[in-house]
């Protein structure tokens, strides 16, 4: 059975440690970054989990930080589930290349941060996606497959893409839409998958809520693009290394709804400015974008419950009302 690591602060210090029901155990690996951590600091976590004599923090006494830290990159897959592809204008169908993209690292946050909202955005939209953590470096001699993919995948965590959907939308630059500060909340465990558990990557549930009503609720069998072809063309493309990040992902549910012929005005070089504005109008008038003082919690678990990832909890506030520092 997997585990879950988890890194927190406590009484100023930031550690590492792994889960044992609502207790932490603390490991004595004290890597600054998740790269680091992962060179051993998964093996003494198992051997600390079945030792009866080892250490236990109440799980209530700690603050849970990201475990994704930097220095990282994160690779993010775009419109990977047909529900999702439908409500933004395009065809459900698998399209004929897959949609790759970047958001900065420094977007991400804590499990339990405040989603940060710049003051000239007013879209502002949540995108739960289950994350890949890298476990071995990736680069054009890689080769992927269903039987070796453990190597190369150190781990799960959730993910939240929050974006900016009226710089997305209107400048059509994802990159700026997805990477303010804040918008990358992580965590709060990184499962470490055993091998036998592989195949779960292709049936967990994900369940998203905004003020306790179900916004987005699949599972990833439904991934378009998967893990294996994913990463095989990743690394014909980019390198990769211990502890970055590939965001697989968001389903159908998110507050953005486009119909075609809104989404052929936005990206279309002809339309005029009157015309693209009346589209971003609609947008204002769906009613169903996050504001300020929002509660996003963010789920992900195995039908079974045998592996969880724990649950996010973000609340929506002001940029100039909070400063986060759990990265």
């Amino acid at each position: 059975m997997g585990i879950q690591i988890v890194r927190y602060r406590k009484s100023r210090k930031i550690s590492w440690g792994v889960l044992a029901e609502e207790n932490i155990i603390p490991i004595s690996n004290e890597a600054e970054n998740l790269s680091d951590f992962l060179v051993d600091g998964v093996q003494e976590a198992r051997e600390k989990l079945v030792k009866e004599d080892s250490e236990k923090v109440l799980l209530e006494e700690v603050e849970l930080l990201s475990p994704v830290t930097n220095p990282t990159n994160i690779v993010c897959q775009g419109v990977n589930y047909s529900m999702h592809r439908k409500e933004t204008g395009m065809s459900s169908s698998r399209p004929p290349y897959n949609m790759i993209f970047g958001k900065a690292p420094s977007s991400i946050s804590g499990p339990f941060d405040a989603i940060v909202k710049p003051e000239h955005v007013q879209l502002l939209d949540y995108e739960i996606e289950l994350g890949l953590v890298i476990g071995k470096e990736i680069n054009e001699q890689t080769v992927i497959t269903d039987e070796n993919i453990s190597d190369y995948i150190a781990g799960l965590v959730i993910t939240n893409d929050v974006s900016a959907r009226d710089v997305q939308l209107t400048e059509l630059q994802w990159l700026k839409g997805k990477s303010y500060r804040t918008f990358c909340p992580v965590g709060p465990y990184l499962y470490i998958l055993d091998e036998d558990e592989v195949n779960e990557i292709y049936n967990l549930e994900l369940l998203l809520t905004v003020n306790g009503e179900v916004r987005q609720s699949a599972n990833t069998d439904q991934l378009l693009y998967k893990p294996v072809e994913t990463l095989n063309e990743l690394a014909q493309t980019m390198d990769l290394t211990v502890g970055d990040l590939v965001l697989t992902g968001t389903p159908g549910g998110v507050a953005m709804q486009l119909s075609t012929e809104e989404l052929n005005c936005l990206t279309s070089l002809t339309a005029s400015p009157e015309e693209k504005t009346k589209v971003i109008q609609r947008q204002f008038e769906i009613g169903q974008y996050l504001k300020v003082g929002d509660v996003i919690e963010a789920s992900i678990a195995s039908p079974d419950g045998k592996i969880q990832l724990g649950k996010q909890r973000s609340v929506v506030k002001e940029l100039q009302l909070v400063q986060n520092n759990s990265i």
